[in-house]
């Protein structure tokens, strides 16, 4: 397994695998998260540009993508709740697997780590699934966010 940047050569191969997700979360109940054609091709193009969406290969094939950002995360400004740390941060948004594929959020994790070892993460309230694995992978739920559109997010935090 290698992570490595997406290109732009990538991006089918990408939305497939987010409907595949988004497919997943519906069947765990989590029906209104990444709902209306989000992350669309452009805005995927645009984290592609901005050198931002990575992927989990194995061989030639896309196991997993996921956004890390090293910039601030603007949405995070505010919480109801606080951070553990005001230190500089990664920010890991928009993580999808293919199907049937374990361990994907932990490698994306651990790949953020050598570059920051601070590192937040927001999910949907619905999303339990994703919820677990962050606590067990020692996050901390420090709060409620909210997105740009006014939707709450839960904030998790590992310093």
């Amino acid at each position: 397994m290698n992570i490595i940047r997406a290109e732009k050569e990538d991006i089918d191969n990408i939305l497939i695998i987010y409907e595949k997700a988004k497919a997943f979360m519906r069947r765990s109940g989590n029906s209104s998260q990444w709902s209306d054609g989000y992350p669309s091709r452009a805005i995927l193009l645009n984290d592609i540009e901005r050198k931002e969406l990575y992927k989990i290969v194995d061989g030639k094939s896309i196991m997993a993508v996921f956004l890390l950002m090293q910039r601030e995360e603007k949405t995070y400004r505010e919480i109801e709740g606080s951070w553990l740390e005001d230190s500089s941060y990664l920010t890991i948004h928009r993580i999808a697997k293919a199907d049937g594929r374990r361990g994907i959020l932990q490698e994306a994790v651990q790949f953020a780590e050598r570059i920051n070892p601070h590192i937040r993460i927001d999910t949907h309230h619905d999303n339990k699934p994703m919820q677990k694995v962050l606590l067990s992978l020692g996050f901390t739920f420090c709060g409620i966010i909210h997105l740009e559109n006014g939707e709450e997010r839960l904030a998790y935090e590992k310093t």
